[in-house]
């Protein structure tokens, strides 16, 4: 089961990731230096420095506690009772992705209107992505994001329709990329499918209506590290209120998600219809 925790996956490939055994998290910051204007001879206002305790609590949590009856287990193999912990760490996992994508309150909005067209929700479709990849990276842009771009990559985690759609049109343009796309299809492998300067990912986790994008790493996540990984295994558990004959497993990943005050502005909520 720890193998498969500590498998890629897009939430821990997009986000930063922080493990800790601090229940707050801090992340304090400076407000802009205050620049004015004056003529030789003349004195200055001087201004105070001011920091801003951007903060979260680590208190959410995802969990899976599996049981099986000692019958039940005497008659399986050892390979069946592994092949359920395996389990557990794919279940965990698709959890934390679901947990990410329902955060999309925390983004900034990015709809029709961003990509030159009148307000409301976007049709992706092959006529438009492009439009899509580079509104979002002129977004970051203009929001001063344009180091951290370069540094880290900008991403974009669509739904399965629409890397479809990205598949396809990588298909049909270029040269090396079209080839490549043509004879192998584009997989997440290595971090992601980088096309047009940006890393492309794809989810059917995502609320109705949401795609996530913006620079990798401006997204926080804080994990307890003294939970996350670890398996309890219970005997003779509690079911439904009664103790049973058996053996159950129990793992847990506590969690929070944070946009810091900082990023918000390199993050989008793509809306999309």
């Amino acid at each position: 089961m720890q193998e498969r925790l500590s498998a890629p996956t897009v939430w821990k490939e997009v986000c930063l990731v922080k493990y800790t055994d601090t229940g707050i998290w801090r992340n304090p910051y400076l407000t802009d230096a205050t620049v004015g204007t004056g003529t030789r001879g003349t004195g200055y206002t001087p201004y105070a420095v001011e920091t801003t305790d951007d903060t979260v609590s680590i208190t959410d949590y995802v969990y899976s506690a599996p049981v099986i009856d000692d019958a039940d287990l005497a008659q399986k193999t050892f390979s069946d009772w592994m092949e359920v912990a395996d389990n557990v760490g794919v279940m965990l996992n698709e959890k934390m992705e679901t947990a990410m994508l329902a955060e999309h309150a925390q983004w900034t909005n990015f709809d029709n209107a961003s990509i030159g067209g009148s307000a409301g929700n976007i049709t992706v479709a092959t006529t438009n992505i492009k439009k899509i990849i580079t509104g979002i990276k002129r977004e970051i842009r203009e929001a001063g994001g344009g180091d951290m771009l370069a540094r880290n990559g900008g991403f974009i985690v669509w739904r399965e329709a629409d890397y479809e759609l990205v598949e396809t049109l990588a298909s049909a343009e270029g040269f090396n990329t079209a080839d490549m796309v043509l004879k192998d299809g584009i997989s997440q492998v290595n971090g992601g499918f980088k096309w047009m300067g940006m890393y492309h990912y794809s989810s059917s986790k995502h609320a109705s209506g949401h795609v996530l994008a913006g620079v990798k790493k401006a997204f926080a996540v804080g994990i307890c590290k003294s939970t996350y990984g670890k398996v309890k295994t219970l005997i003779n558990p509690v079911v439904s209120g009664a103790q049973i004959s058996g053996i159950g497993l129990e793992s847990r990943i506590d969690s929070k998600y944070k946009a810091w005050s900082k990023m918000v502005p390199c993050l989008f909520d793509i809306l999309v219809s």
